[in-house]
């Protein structure tokens, strides 16, 4: 397979794909608890596999696409009762964002896509695609990896029908792609109730509730039900979905091509 991640190309490579008018994805994770099984990373760690996937699919097709560094860091405010948690603010998330897509941009590369592997992410990037297009004068795009591939999460998952936090969902990706780091002599500790990710909340009233609050375990779900199979069921499923996204070429109409 072709190598798709920035930084493991050199600059000519890199201007090459620019000229082909590539596609750069931006990982968006977090490092924030995730119960007494996973590491801090899974939110980082999932959104950059699945972009490197995506990106190779994309480029089997046709469709160059390169990987910039994942973002590890994200907004997890609500996690820091648990310890073992860094959070940003959101001017420093939107200044973060803002030069690493500007910095793509003076590379030479017009399309970009900010992919978000973190629940506590999700309205913030919503917003701050939009201030960044206009600072950018480039449409910038946006998509949570789990969002992209709702229907493969869905139908693969036995205890709930989309991801929470250290779930059945997230602890069966990181089995498959990450098993090294999954402490399964945990397992039998990792449940908690089920939650609904505030961008998908039909709640008429939102209020910042710290996690510790809504479950003592740091889970949300249950992760004992989960398995390297299907973990790799919905991975690949997710990158096919961001690889669709990639080929249909969203940016086209706005970039008048």
């Amino acid at each position: 397979m072709s190598e798709v991640q920035w930084n493991r190309m050199t600059a000519a490579r890199l201007r090459d794909l620019a000229a082909e008018d590539a596609v750069v994805l931006v990982p968006v994770g977090a490092t924030e608890q995730h119960g007494p099984h996973l590491p801090t990373g899974v939110d980082d760690f999932l959104a950059a596999e699945v972009c490197r996937r995506a990106a190779g699919l994309a480029t089997a097709r046709n469709s160059a696409a390169v990987v910039a560094p994942s973002v590890a860091t994200g907004l997890s405010e609500h996690h820091m009762g648990f310890g073992g948690t860094i959070t940003l603010s959101l001017p420093t998330l939107h200044a973060l964002l803002r030069d690493i897509c500007r910095s793509v941009v003076r590379a030479g590369f017009s399309r970009v896509l900010i992919v978000n592997g973190h629940g506590g992410n999700m309205t913030a990037l919503n917003a701050l695609t939009t201030e960044l297009t206009a600072e950018l004068g480039r449409p910038i795009a946006f998509a949570s990896y789990f969002g992209a591939g709702r229907e493969v999460v869905r139908d693969t998952l036995e205890t709930q029908d989309g991801l929470m936090h250290a779930c059945e969902g997230e602890t069966s990706m990181m089995m498959a792609a990450f098993p090294g780091l999954v402490r399964t002599e945990y397992l039998g500790d990792a449940h908690g109730p089920r939650i609904t990710l505030p961008a998908e909340s039909t709640e008429p009233v939102y209020l910042a509730v710290p996690f510790d609050r809504i479950t003592p375990s740091g889970v949300a779900g249950d992760a004992r039900t989960a398995g390297a199979e299907k973990g790799e069921r919905m991975l690949a499923g997710c990158a096919q979905a961001l690889a669709d996204v990639i080929v249909q070429d969203p940016w086209a109409a706005l970039l008048d091509r």
